[in-house]
Parts: structure tokens; sequence; C-alpha cells
């Protein structure tokens, strides 16, 4: 192979953002595990989606149907956000579950209330993860990755909001 073309592969993106090397890394690194939260969430709601059952199946599968969509539509602007910054993300199923930190369900079954609650769970914690990169991004100076954040923290409150709000009264 030419010599060029394997230096091209180590070479560094130095994409002009105006951002220190460390915020590039901070940030990059912050945003990189987010999204593979995201879709960890994002296939753990259709797996409930798909799953569903019981007296509220078309209400819960339809919910679920809106939040995974909501999800998915976070994937690429928080990669592409990424790469805008210099930083490199995501490459692969492996890399997603090396970085995810919300937790898989593969159960044969699970309750229709306890799947709502991991979900209300699971979202609140991705809505915590984003505050904390938002904060990263305030330390740095991006006010485009936090602003693209506080959108994101806005659905992600509402989705913890109506599957709390389902769940009231239930011991889950």
């Amino acid at each position: 192979m030419d010599q060029s073309v394997k230096s091209r592969r180590k070479a560094d993106l130095k994409t002009p953002t105006g951002l220190s090397q460390d915020g590039v890394k901070d940030i990059s690194g912050g945003a990189s595990a987010l999204l593979a939260d995201v879709f960890a969430l994002y296939l753990k709601t259709k797996n409930f989606h798909w799953h569903m059952s019981g007296a509220n199946f078309r209400d819960y599968h339809l919910l679920l149907d809106d939040h995974g969509a909501e999800l998915l539509a976070i994937t690429d602007p928080l990669a592409e956000r990424v790469r805008k910054l210099g930083g490199s993300t995501l490459k692969s199923i492996g890399d997603i579950s090396r970085q995810q930190r919300i937790k898989d369900n593969d159960a044969d079954f699970v309750h229709p209330h306890e799947m709502l609650a991991e979900l209300r769970d699971d979202n609140g914690a991705l809505v915590q993860s984003m505050r904390e990169l938002h904060d990263v991004c305030d330390e740095h100076g991006d006010v485009a990755t936090a602003s693209l954040l506080e959108n994101w923290i806005d659905d992600g409150e509402k989705r913890v909001w109506f599957l709390f709000e389902i769940l009231r009264g239930t011991n889950t």
C-alpha cells in the first residue's frame, strides 16, 4: 500500500473549531458516550415497543414508537457534532456496547409497567448525562453543542414526565 495512504489513516482531523484540544477531547468523548447511551435506550425502547402486551397495548405501543423516533432523531446530529469538533465517534455495535451506560434488558418477559418504569429511569439517567455534558460544553465555551443538548434535555424530561404520569398510582 502506498505510504501516503497509510499516513492518512493516522492523520489527526485537526478540524478548525476554535476549541482547545482538551475541549475537543472532553466534549467528543462525552458526546460519544452519550451517543452510545442514546442507541442503547433507542433499542431498549423498540424492544419494549415490540414486546408490549396487555390491556393498554395500543397506547403504550404507540407511545414507545414515538419515544423511539425521538431518540433515533438525536443520533445523527450528535455524531455529526462530534465530527464537526474534529473528534471521532462510534464506529460499530461493539463500540456502542463498550461505551453505553444504559443497561440492556434481554429478559424473555417484562411486565408492561416494569417496562415503562425502566424506561422512565433510563430516560432520567440520559437527561442527567446530557446535563453533565452540557456543563463540560460550558466549561470549554462550546455553545453549539450546549444548545443541541438543551433541546434534547427538554425532550427527555417530557418522556420521563409521560412515563411517570402513566405509572402514577402503581407500585413501580
